[in-house]
């Protein structure tokens, strides 16, 4: 069984070649690697170009314009070969070298369409420094309308299923992923199974936590997106997600 691991790149020399090098170490054998750069001006497409042949023919990249984010996570989608496709992104690392192996085991031992696990989050100047570790061992479809959802860099779902069901909607600024997991496994009930482990590291920082302004458009666009899928929320409920963030943190 093939996987597919798609990362989406801009500008991401300083970070790229951790996640390359994290797909490089994986002990499954039968990975292919697609890269979607957005046109970078850095060195992220010397990098690209060094560790190319190191894949053996199983990595494939672009370097282009795109329409964003989401557009450019389609595009790798699309350009998959897998029979199971997830998304690591370009400042994230696996840091077990049996990431994937664990990821394909579920999916040959089980009837399942979908799998997720947990995430640590690290400072980008310390990576060895946990600050908060996110578990998606409690989610269950209830909890989408808090806004919580399971690690979306942890999910991993037959490719079929983008082609039956859609892709990522590019309407969204900044939580087509949650749009997508709750279509996905809420309106659509794939079958999911957690897997007991912390899968990926992330470097703190990104699109949905920039400024007061990303907050607020991310708790629009997650009632926007509950509302479309027959979920009601509420702002008020969705803020009560906050307490448990810092809960987190402290432990």
């Amino acid at each position: 069984m093939r996987i597919s691991l798609v990362t989406v790149t801009y500008q991401a020399a300083a970070t790229i070649e951790d996640t390359i090098k994290s797909v490089l170490m994986q002990d499954y054998p039968d990975i292919e690697y697609i890269v979607i750069d957005g046109g970078s001006k850095d060195n992220t497409v010397n990098i690209l170009k060094h560790y190319e042949k190191e894949f053996k023919g199983k990595m494939r990249w672009v370097s282009e314009h795109d329409n964003g984010l989401y557009d450019a996570m389609n595009k790798g989608i699309k350009m998959a070969t897998g029979e199971v496709v997830g998304i690591i992104n370009a400042d994230d690392f696996y840091h077990h070298a049996n990431a994937i192996s664990k990821v394909a085991e579920q999916f040959e031992n089980d009837d399942i369409d979908a799998v997720y696990a947990d995430v640590v989050f690290v400072r980008p100047n310390n990576l060895n420094k946990i600050v908060r570790y996110y578990s998606s061992r409690s989610f269950k479809l209830s909890k989408f309308r808090f806004g919580f959802m399971p690690a979306h860099p942890t999910f991993f779902t037959k490719r079929k299923f983008f082609e039956e069901y859609g892709y990522y909607k590019t309407g969204y600024g900044i939580s087509a992923d949650y749009e997508l997991l709750i279509r996905f496994l809420y309106s659509h009930r794939l079958r999911s199974k957690y897997i007991p482990m912390d899968l990926l590291t992330m470097r703190m920082g990104g699109k949905s936590s920039a400024s007061i302004y990303s907050h607020l458009l991310l708790t629009y666009e997650c009632i926007r997106a509950a509302k479309t899928n027959g979920i009601y929320t509420n702002m008020f409920l969705l803020m009560l997600k906050y307490p448990i963030k810092v809960l987190e943190y402290l432990r």
